[in-house]
């Protein structure tokens, strides 16, 4: 029997969720996943395979906060969405917390994740579409009147300007500087001449976009697909940042994340076909999806998240993402028209 003995997830702790969810006895545990948001193991017990998630956040309120998400995923599963409800306790609750640390247990669902490459202009589709239908779903299933709004100021370009400059000096100071290092200190120089040349094209204060509850983190870590033929979504995943903000937004993001090419471009006609789909779902008009595209280009402009994690965290697991990101904020200026048009026409 292969146990997780750490102090993440101690033996004792992990007989203890098993038992209170009445999944029989663990044979087995083995991480899968591991967030600031969350860690994950495969468990596997005397009645099935299960997903174990340890949720981190310290919050004395994230029991609740997690159990309202519990209960939108199966209102949404009612609907027919591909998404995984939690495993209910005896008493009917899906979050346990022992030893002041939060758990929930899911159904282990067999499937891969895909990213836009590899997906058809039909799946293309078909994924644009689902997103609609989760945004629609979620407008069903739970009121968005008097929910907190996720904060969405545009950013301030001097205060990027400002971490510009924080971010070339940790980097400079570096006694040992790898290849990592000068693209990083490449793309900042970069940026910044391209913020000044385009500060003026701020989104500005007071339009307020079309809001509703959205996933939060829709993107190809969290869409589990069937791993044969045909391929067709099984489970959307993690709902941590289940919020209120503008839909459309969503729907930029992720298709930013899912058809972004390894050189930084997107694929503009997969990003067609599945805006088109978003957009018969929804309702969504275009003047809708144009400002949405404005909005999410600007955050880009200015975001360096990647970098923070880097150099201010220490933390180097997005390393990867970073040349094809920051590369995509260059293309995406150049031919701000054409994607924009990828998600409007």
């Amino acid at each position: 029997m292969r146990l997780v003995q750490s102090r993440d997830l101690p033996g004792t702790t992990l007989t203890t969720l098993v038992r209170r969810y009445g999944a029989g006895e663990p044979l087995s545990c083995e991480p899968v996943a591991q967030g600031l948001l969350n860690r994950g193991y495969r468990l596997s017990t005397t009645r099935g395979r299960f997903f174990l998630k340890h949720h981190l956040d310290g919050d004395p309120g994230a029991p609740d906060r997690i159990e309202h998400q519990h209960r939108v995923t199966a209102r949404l599963g009612d609907l027919g969405l591909p998404v995984v409800p939690p495993v209910q306790d005896a008493s009917g609750r899906t979050v346990a917390v022992v030893g002041g640390r939060c758990y929930a247990l899911h159904p282990w669902v067999e499937g891969r994740h895909r990213d836009g490459g590899e997906l058809s202009p039909a799946q293309s589709r078909r994924l644009g579409a689902l997103l609609g239908l989760v945004h629609v779903g979620l407008e069903r299933v739970v009121p968005a009147d008097g929910a907190e709004r996720t904060a969405h100021a545009s950013a301030d370009p001097e205060e990027t300007f400002a971490l510009v400059d924080e971010l070339l000096a940790r980097i400079r100071a570096r006694r040992r500087r790898d290849c990592f290092d000068e693209l990083a200190e490449h793309r900042l120089r970069e940026r910044r001449a391209l913020l000044r040349r385009h500060a003026h094209r701020r989104p500005p204060a007071g339009a307020e976009p079309v809001a509703g509850w959205v996933h939060g983190d829709f993107h190809p870590l969290n869409l589990l697909y069937r791993d044969r033929e045909p391929w067709e979504p099984v489970a959307i995943v993690d709902w941590d940042r289940l919020a209120v903000q503008p839909r459309a937004e969503e729907a930029v993001r992720a298709a930013a994340i899912f058809f972004l090419r390894p050189g930084g471009a997107l694929d503009l006609v997969k990003i067609r076909a599945y805006a088109r789909a978003y957009r018969a779902v929804t309702g969504a008009d275009a003047d809708e999806m144009a400002a949405a595209v404005h909005r999410v280009w600007w955050e880009r402009l200015n975001d360096f998240w990647m970098l923070r994690w880097r150099y201010h965290l220490r933390d180097r697991r997005t390393d990867p993402q970073f040349p094809a990101a920051a590369a995509l904020v260059v293309w995406w200026t150049d031919r701000y028209a054409e994607v924009r048009d990828a998600f409007c026409a």
